[in-house]
């Protein structure tokens, strides 16, 4: 054999290698499944997605991880579950039960379940934290934080429906007593929840039952101006939002795509599903 024709087995080979060392990235991404486009989708039908209660999903910052509430089947109870990538097989295990809905933080350390928290050590997530002053007296159903250690959070109060949106920096060390964002956000008739900020605070992400949406809660999304104030609510439209109840919206730690939690089920909702789509939906929006 000449030395052109090994040569050109060893670019192959290479090549070969190359492609099929993609395909395998591919397959460990998102369980494996097709990209959707601008039209949301279910995400990971019949693994994720099924005819049962799948909600409030957040993965880590490998895409490694997914976390998500599940309640049917053999999950009598909501249950704290996480599909974990091992050697490009997804294995589902619990985690425990409903302890808060999860969202982790920039950085990978913290996974936020509301006013509650556990820590990333070299051995998994550590034993349930709560978080102390200034949050010791608010409800928080879902907590947020950006990669200045800025928390965006809600809270629930029955008596109330029409509870703020709120944000606490960190300053000196700590953080700030909790103040309102602006009435470009809190201006909903009532159910102002589940906000999701952006890694870098450019846009924040929430639901709401506002005038003029589609029926049940809507997903909105505000971009912060060059002076630092929110613009104004944007609804995300008519392939997000339907007369259907969406909710907990958050953007895949790869800035890819937005993933949110649709009822298709009944007022009971036995069968919520979490669907994803393409980031661009909400980069059209900001060229608007």
């Amino acid at each position: 054999m000449n030395r052109t024709k090994k040569y050109q087995i060893v670019i192959l080979s290479l090549a070969f290698a190359f492609l099929l060392n993609v395909c395998n990235n591919r397959e460990s991404l998102y369980l494996g499944q097709k990209a959707p486009g601008l039209t949301p989708e279910a995400f990971a039908p019949g693994i994720v997605s099924t005819e049962y209660y799948e909600y409030s999903g957040t993965f880590t910052p490998d895409l490694k991880e997914f976390y998500f509430i599940r309640q049917g089947g053999k999950y009598e109870d909501p249950t704290f579950v996480v599909l974990k990538n091992d050697n490009n097989k997804w294995q589902e295990s619990v985690v425990s039960k409903w302890v808060g809905q999860p969202v982790i933080s920039p950085d990978g350390k913290i996974m936020h379940l509301g006013k509650r928290y556990m820590e990333r050590a070299e051995t998994g997530w550590s034993e349930l934290k709560e978080l102390k002053a200034p949050f010791n007296d608010i409800p928080i159903m879902r907590l947020s934080s950006s990669i200045y250690g800025t928390y965006y959070f809600d809270s629930y109060y029955k008596e109330k429906p029409d509870f703020p949106i709120r944000f606490s920096r960190v300053v000196k060390g700590k953080h700030e007593s909790p103040r309102e964002l602006g009435k470009t956000i809190n201006s909903g008739i009532k159910n102002m929840n589940h906000p999701f900020i952006a890694p870098d605070e450019s846009y924040i992400l929430w639901d709401a039952v506002k005038e003029g949406g589609y029926g049940s809660s809507d997903i909105y999304i505000s971009f912060k101006k060059q002076d630092g104030s929110w613009g104004n609510a944007i609804n995300l439209g008519d392939k997000v939002n339907t007369g259907a109840w969406e909710a907990s919206a958050f953007v895949s730690p790869d800035g890819k795509y937005l993933f949110f939690s649709r009822n298709i089920g009944s007022e009971n909702y036995e069968n919520v599903d979490i669907f994803w789509v393409d980031i661009k939906i909400i980069e059209n929006l900001k060229m608007k």
